[in-house]
């Protein structure tokens, strides 16, 4: 389970995030809909630790994000926008990649890739 608390980000004046709350459960997707410069991806950033909250709490499946942050980011996975690799590589590719980053046993990697593809509507 995901739940962010109050979540607040502020980069000078500017509010980016101003005190979102949502609980995430097993089995559910949550989708962030809003105009360029709303926070979504600001708080994205902040749900997965790759920026830290002004304001606020992350806790992934009991694991603060900013206590415990390996614990944390060890239960999720988080593919942004813009992936920091190979702009040649395929979807299938990196999420491979990404499983043998995160010590998935070699004979679990392509069961875990075609359900990760089949979860969010993607092509290999």
């Amino acid at each position: 389970m995901i739940e962010v608390e109050n979540l607040h980000k502020h980069f000078g004046a500017k509010v980016a995030v101003d005190g979102v709350s949502f609980t995430v459960k097993k089995g559910e997707v949550l989708g962030f809909l809003g105009p360029n410069g709303a926070g979504k991806s600001t708080t994205m950033r902040m749900v997965t630790g790759f920026l830290p909250p002004t304001e606020g709490r992350v806790s992934i499946g009991g694991a603060d994000i900013e206590e415990n942050e390996i614990e944390a980011k060890s239960k999720i996975g988080y593919l942004p926008e813009a992936a920091p690799l190979y702009s040649d590589m395929t979807v299938e590719g990196f999420l491979r990649f990404a499983a043998e980053m995160r010590r998935v046993p070699a004979s679990e990697i392509t069961a875990a890739v075609d359900r990760a593809i089949e979860t969010t509507f993607l092509e290999p």
